[in-house]
């Protein structure tokens, strides 16, 4: 024990000029129950998957909407729904806490949130599309982002109902994210920028 008697004063000085980090518990979190989710003012952003074939991609969308408590999930065309096996191992639950609803037709989902004064946003690669970090949301309006199928992204006739196109900036050989990586980015940046 006398043999690290010399260490302790660096020790100590150590400590008390770094953080130490500790992992925090689950209970710890200070997370929302289902519940207190339920009744929790939510963001005033909903998503509309269009024939988005992975249901490994919905679950994790549902999980990442649940984070940055979105209004409501629109599954449409060939997208899965729940209870799907393939969801429940990526949303762990978030289609318990977040609302979603089923339409066959994308365009009848869009058109009656139009109705509802949403602004409409597709997410792609587009002619005269913003940049993500260049998006300013609309003052006072309720945001409805639109993710494409993985393989033909945002079909044309959305993209002529949306007010605005977002494409997110990519510097390597490839073109496209995936659409859970794509919604959790969009999610985290418009997040970030509507935040009280």
């Amino acid at each position: 024990m006398c043999f690290f008697w010399p260490a302790i004063p660096n020790l100590i000085k150590f400590v008390t000029q770094n953080k130490i980090m500790r992992k925090l518990k689950n209970n710890e979190l200070n997370r929302l129950n289902l519940e207190e989710f339920k009744n929790h003012k939510k963001t005033p952003i909903v998503l509309i998957l269009d024939d988005v074939r992975s249901a490994h991609n919905v679950g994790s969308v549902f999980r990442t909407s649940d984070a940055f408590l979105v209004e409501k999930i629109f599954l449409c065309g060939i997208t899965p729904k729940p209870p799907h096996k393939e969801i429940r191992k990526t949303a762990l639950g978030a289609y318990d806490s977040v609302d979603w609803e089923h339409n066959k037709s994308v365009e009848e989902c869009v058109e009656s949130l139009i109705k509802d004064d949403y602004y409409i946003i597709a997410i792609e690669q587009a002619q005269n599309a913003t940049y993500l970090n260049d998006f300013k949301a609309p003052l006072n309006k309720k945001l409805a982002f639109v993710f494409g199928n993985e393989v033909n992204g945002v079909n044309q006739t959305i993209m002529d109902k949306s007010n605005e196109c977002i494409e997110i900036p990519q510097y390597g050989t490839k073109h496209s994210f995936n659409i859970s990586v794509s919604a959790g980015i969009v999610l985290w940046s418009v997040f970030e920028k509507i935040k009280p």
